[in-house]
């Protein structure tokens, strides 16, 4: 279970960095990207930047679709059903009511009760 709990917090922590990472690329509206500046031919131009971000981007998808494939194999050890239930339960079982006739169950029926003195 500790495992578990590790990894959720590695998920946590890409999954912040992920929505980080989307956040300050440049959209086509200008959105909150970060622009860029310094000289055009320079690592952190605006192309520069945009290179680097959607690098590191496509790294933290990766990483967290990994995690969650993980988190999901990690899951089902922990449970311990790795067979799919194909059957149906279709035995009932009447829960145990007091014997009572039928006339004394009709005056017992709530007062505001619309279906109270509908019979079968």
């Amino acid at each position: 279970m500790t495992l578990f709990l590790f990894l959720t917090v590695v998920q946590a922590f890409v999954a912040a960095g992920l929505v980080i990472l989307v956040l300050m690329q440049r959209s086509e509206g200008g959105g909150l990207g970060i622009g860029g500046g310094g000289s055009p031919g320079g690592l952190m131009s605006a192309r520069g930047a945009a290179d680097v971000l959607s690098r590191a981007t496509k790294w933290f998808a990766i990483l967290f679709v990994a995690l969650s494939i993980v988190l999901a194999a990690v899951a089902v050890d922990a449970t311990g059903q790795r067979d799919f239930d194909d059957s149906l339960d279709r035995s009932t079982s009447a829960p145990d009511l007091p014997s009572s006739s039928a006339p004394e169950a009709e005056e017992a029926a709530p007062a505001d009760d619309p279906l109270a003195d509908v019979t079968e």
